[in-house]
């Protein structure tokens, strides 16, 4: 258990500056960046937040030297400094530092900026036309702008592949020199330190797969790194020897012919000979684009054996990343010479108390970070960053604000979005009463704890049915109201119905000899046989074919058969990328047969038929049909109530099949608004 006198929560000292404990909050993009790329009050807050938290060194991701159309932070002029000093001042005034992660993007970005305004000055151009009445020229200079945008757009896709080669060393200068630049820029702002982005081109630089350049900045390992180094030395040269310098890196590509282990070990202590004060150990891969990729998996702390050989042949201070979400890991990972410092994420993300939770011993009270990747998917898709768990974030964390008169509220099941709503009720002083017919609190969530890698789910379970008693809800479970219960015991009561939703289950499919629905064999409620087919490939699908299916290179523990039906292209088709990989990966490693583009067309009792590629096939032998076509919102008590003229909130799957997210998101939203 974490304590204050644990090594996680002791100061360590990097280069001249002393950091207060060993947990930093790694580089991560959140989109909350005004659009020149300066830092605003909603990114302001954000930090702020974090370093009141707790967290004692906190990197800015990808802040670009140079004017980009990347919805990223920026420091490209002098006229940007002072938001930047706005920060580095909210964030030392809670005893934290901070740094920010410089990059270039591995493109041409004057040339496709030039094509980019060139596109705007086009389509100016044909809305003056058009308000002039002169539609001739509004069309052609519609063209244009759409030619040059089309234009813009492959040359920016042809540079992703090979700007690291055709880029000319003086444009590598030109690069090198904008870096420096915004180092000093930073400086001046009272930034503590500048991470240098070991990715994207610098990485591509330095890849073997990607770099065939046969100059001076090609061909072995050292003159790969060559710009590396250079840039190191021109920020060293701009900002002086006490200026902080850390660089991030992988610690193996984990791809065929890219980087290894070994070479990084000799990476690393070229980077210490160059006056680096740290290094943050990821993994991963610069393969396409230049950009980092986790390696496939969810283990926890999943590049702690890199960085731990890595720390054997430095003297430096080493940082370690990947899917540490609990202050017990962090905490090990020191103790056992993993790591110096601990880059937490997602973790401090989720919960932005995370480190003073963590320092006065209550780790039951820290949010759950269940590394569902949401906040990452987002930003891969031009959105702000989110949380599963922690609505919060979506509202700049603003919090509720006490409830102008006190009620008394019924809130009807204790899923993910009835315990939200009872909760934040209750903390804006509400008289709060939770009913649910199950005997233990979760809904839905418990079910889909179940299948593999799913079982961090149980986690959130227990952090919102804990925040319960500690607001002062009344819980009552195992007792099923009907419409008739809630108008006679519960009059002059807000009723919030959050109760959930029922499997979609055809009963044209109900004729064959055993037939059951997802939820049913995930609850425990009813059991398959050894050859099974599974109707719908979407994430319930998918998940509970990896449930049922035989564990790798041992068939011994079910020896089952498990065929996944989809009428879509694409299975899993609502995960996010990363899990969704790894899931359909870990299927059909399992060996599931997938069938995609199918429609099951007719069962009878022995057999099950479905149409693809225009041809009825049929399975024979298989003794167990498992139903996972989504779910349809169960309104029966919803209805009975209206029909009584008796007022209530319906949310959740209630209202509106979603996912964790939505239910959190819905119950918080509705707890609000009463």
């Amino acid at each position: 258990m974490t304590t204050p006198a644990s090594k996680l929560l002791q100061p360590i000292t990097v280069g001249p500056l002393e950091l207060k404990n060993r947990i930093m909050f790694p580089p991560l993009t959140t989109g909350y960046e005004e659009r020149d790329g300066s830092i605003g009050e909603r990114s302001l807050a954000f930090y702020e937040r974090l370093a009141r938290g707790g967290v004692s060194y906190i990197v800015i991701g990808d802040v670009a030297p140079v004017m980009t159309a990347s919805p990223t932070p920026k420091l490209a002029t002098d006229a940007q400094i002072p938001t930047f000093k706005a920060l580095a001042d909210a964030v030392h005034k809670h005893g934290a530092k901070v740094a920010l992660q410089l990059f270039h993007p591995e493109y041409d970005v004057p040339g496709v900026g030039r094509m980019v305004m060139g596109s705007m000055a086009a389509a100016k151009a044909a809305q003056e036309a058009k308000a002039a009445g002169d539609e001739e020229t509004f069309a052609a200079k519609m063209a244009e702008s759409n030619e040059i945008r089309k234009q813009a757009y492959a040359k920016l896709h042809h540079d992703m592949q090979h700007f690291v080669n055709e880029a000319s060393v003086e444009q590598l200068t030109q690069i090198k020199e904008a870096i420096a630049a915004s180092a000093a820029r930073a400086q001046q702002a009272g930034i503590d330190a500048i991470e240098v982005h070991g990715d994207r081109l610098v990485g591509s630089l330095c890849s073997a797969i990607l770099n065939q350049r046969t100059d001076e900045y090609g061909g072995s390992l050292d003159a790969r790194m060559r710009f590396l180094l250079e840039v190191i030395a021109e920020i060293r040269e701009r900002c002086g020897k006490d200026f902080i310098i850390d660089v991030r890196i992988s610690g193996d590509e984990y791809t065929d012919g890219g980087l290894t282990l070994n070479d990084m070990i000799y990476v690393s202590r070229r980077l210490e000979k160059a006056g680096v004060d740290m290094i943050h150990v990821s993994g991963g891969t610069t393969i396409k684009r230049g950009s980092a990729i986790p390696a496939a998996g969810t283990k926890q702390a999943s590049h702690a054996d890199l960085s731990r050989e890595i720390k054997k042949h430095v003297k430096i201070p080493v940082a370690t990343v990947g899917r540490i979400n609990e202050a017990w890991i962090a905490e090990e990972l020191i103790e056992d010479g993993a790591a110096d410092i601990c880059m937490m994420g997602r973790a401090n993300l989720c919960d932005a108390e995370f480190c003073n939770k963590a320092a006065a011993g209550n780790a039951d009270e820290i949010r759950p970070c269940i590394g569902c990747l949401r906040c990452l998917n987002g930003i891969m898709f031009g959105k702000r960053i989110s949380c599963t768990v922690n609505p919060d974030v979506e509202h700049d964390e603003a919090g509720y604000e006490p409830a102008a008169e006190a009620k008394n509220v019924l809130v009807v099941g204790a899923g993910p979005a009835g315990m939200e709503a009872a909760y934040i009720a209750a903390k804006r002083g509400h008289n709060v009463v939770l009913v649910d017919k199950q005997d233990e609190p979760g809904g839905e969530m418990r079910i889909a704890a179940v299948p593999p890698a799913k079982q961090e789910l149980t986690r959130v379970i227990k952090y919102q049915y804990r925040r319960l008693a500690e607001a002062g809800v009344k819980c009552v479970f195992g007792t099923e109201l009907t419409a008739e219960d809630i108008q006679r015991d519960y009059a002059g009561y807000e009723v919030v119905l959050a109760y959930g939703a029922e499997p979609i289950a055809p009963a044209f499919m109900q004729g064959f000899k055993q037939v059951m629905t997802a939820d049913d064999l995930l609850g425990g409620k009813a059991f398959p046989g050894k050859k099974i087919v599974i109707v719908g490939g979407g994430t319930v699908g998918c998940e509970t074919a990896d449930y049922l299916a035989p564990l790798v290179n041992d068939l011994s523990p079910a020896n089952r058969d498990v065929t996944v039906i989809e009428m879509t292209k694409t299975l899993a088709a609502n995960e996010g990328g990363a899990g969704r990989a790894v899931l359909v990966t870990r299927i059909l490693d399992k060996g599931v047969h997938v069938l995609t583009e199918a429609k099951l067309t007719g069962v009878t009792e022995d057999t099950i038929s479905y149409e693809k590629d225009g041809e009825e096939h049929v399975i024979e032998g298989a003794d167990t049909l498992v139903l996972a076509l989504g779910y349809r919102p169960n309104t029966a008590l919803a209805d009975a109530l209206a029909e009584a003229g008796f007022a209530c909130h319906v949310l959740g799957d209630s209202k509106q099949c979603g996912n964790l997210r939505d239910a959190i998101e819905a119950g918080y939203k509705a707890a609000c608004e009463l």
